[in-house]
């Protein structure tokens, strides 16, 4: 493999060329220089003009002079570029009324015009190649009255170069357009890969607190019931009690351990090539009897009625988690042995889900937690709603959430009604 040379990578003339064309001139790297060398060349083409061509008298030193003069300000005509202009027409206008040759100083006389052209506005272009004309015509008409080929010819190059830097102008202005869209497509493609991140982080911290409070919730439940059989009568030791309570704890650490490796993953992998689904499959409605379960280990009276089918992925993991993080709610602050019904049914369109408990609800004074929020955050992120609160016809705490979700017919039926061990 032969090893890339450094001129490999190098721009081709064409593409410099292009290059020095799309660019604005004001902001071009080593500009005053560039502009120096333009103005000495162009001194010297105007010379060779005055030497060797017959259009007027040859310049004496005083006609170098003045063409030296109407040279020298090309250096500043990218900053300065009608100050440029006006310190070059006056001593070639004077050039000219001394009837020196007429063609040497023209170069100089364009390239002032197309600089105002390509670096102004479109009516201070025309505004200034009109008074160059109306100079040039009263120049022209005072020391040569019946060249009117003349006339038309020096009308004709200012009209052309005019209409050459405005056009280049519009150009520029249009490739500096096409720029500035790509560069604010790549900051919101940016934008959004950020946005997209934030989001992903939100939604592992919302899986993970849900997770992580119903089941530590029902593990110090599971707990409190063993020490309770233990330390209840030590003599008459129930230990078939004892070691159900001590199962269903090692079952829910399964199970939180399983979910809790399946949210983490999403942040253990590098790219999605890696992990084509590490989110694994989302949790819906089919997973409300594990919840219902879960809650039943942990001494609630659960009565779940499911009457729905075929709905969206997304909106049935809203439901699951919003149904735990309810039932886990029951579980910590409705008292002993709650009764909590949970319905989730489908009507016009959406999806109803509604967990009432009996229980006395979340102390006030307490510290409040993310747990309404995340279930209202969950709801939102379907395009749903979430309202919490007290029952005002009875005692206890009322979760509802309205899914929005297509119209499917009521295919399935699922009644479990799930009462406390003894």
């Amino acid at each position: 493999m032969q090893a890339t040379t450094p001129t490999a990578s190098r721009p081709g003339v064409g593409e410099r060329i292009i290059a020095v064309i799309n660019r604005d001139p004001r902001a071009a790297p080593h500009g005053t220089r560039n502009d120096a060398v333009l103005a000495a060349v162009l001194f010297a083409g105007a010379a060779c003009l005055a030497l060797f061509t017959d259009d007027g008298s040859r310049p004496d030193p005083a006609g170098w002079a003045l063409l030296l003069a109407g040279h020298a300000p090309l250096v500043g005509r990218r900053h300065r570029p009608l100050l440029t202009l006006c310190l070059v027409a006056v001593p070639i206008a004077a050039f000219h009324a001394l009837d020196y040759n007429h063609s040497a100083p023209v170069p100089a006389t364009m390239v002032a015009l197309y600089s105002i052209a390509t670096t102004g506005t479109v009516r201070r272009t025309l505004v200034s190649g009109a008074l160059v004309i109306g100079v040039g015509l009263t120049m022209n008409g005072l020391t040569n009255p019946e060249g009117m080929i003349e006339l038309l010819r020096i009308t004709g190059w200012v009209v052309a170069v005019l209409f050459c830097g405005i056009d280049v102008r519009f150009y520029r202005q249009y490739v500096a357009s096409i720029v500035e869209r790509a560069e604010r497509a790549e900051r919101t493609r940016e934008e959004e890969a950020r946005r997209r991140v934030a989001e992903e982080r939100l939604r592992v911290a919302r899986d993970l607190h849900d997770l992580l409070a119903h089941s530590i919730t029902l593990i110090g439940v599971q707990t409190s019931v063993a020490a309770h059989v233990l330390t209840a009568d030590p003599e008459r030791l129930d230990r078939t009690a004892v070691a159900k309570a001590l199962d269903d704890i090692a079952e829910t650490c399964r199970s939180a351990r399983g979910e809790l490796r399946t949210t983490l993953e999403v942040l253990r992998a590098q790219d999605a090539a890696a992990v084509p689904d590490a989110r694994g499959p989302l949790p819906g409605l089919s997973a409300l009897p594990d919840l219902a379960e879960s809650a039943r280990l942990a001494g609630a009276d659960v009565d779940l009625s499911v009457r729905a089918d075929d709905v969206p992925p997304a909106v049935g993991a809203a439901v699951y988690r919003i149904t735990q993080e309810a039932l886990t709610n029951a579980v910590r602050h409705a008292g002993p042995r709650p009764s909590v019904r949970v319905e989730v049914h489908t009507e016009r369109g959406a999806l109803r889900l509604s967990v009432t408990d009996d229980g006395t609800g979340p102390d006030p004074s307490g510290t409040p937690g993310f747990g309404l929020l995340g279930m209202r955050e969950r709801a939102r992120s379907v395009g749903g709603t979430l309202d919490a609160g007290p029952r005002e016809d009875a005692g206890g705490f009322e979760v509802t959430a309205v899914l929005p979700t297509p119209a499917t017919p009521l295919t399935t039926t699922t009644t479990i009604t799930s009462e406390r061990a003894g």
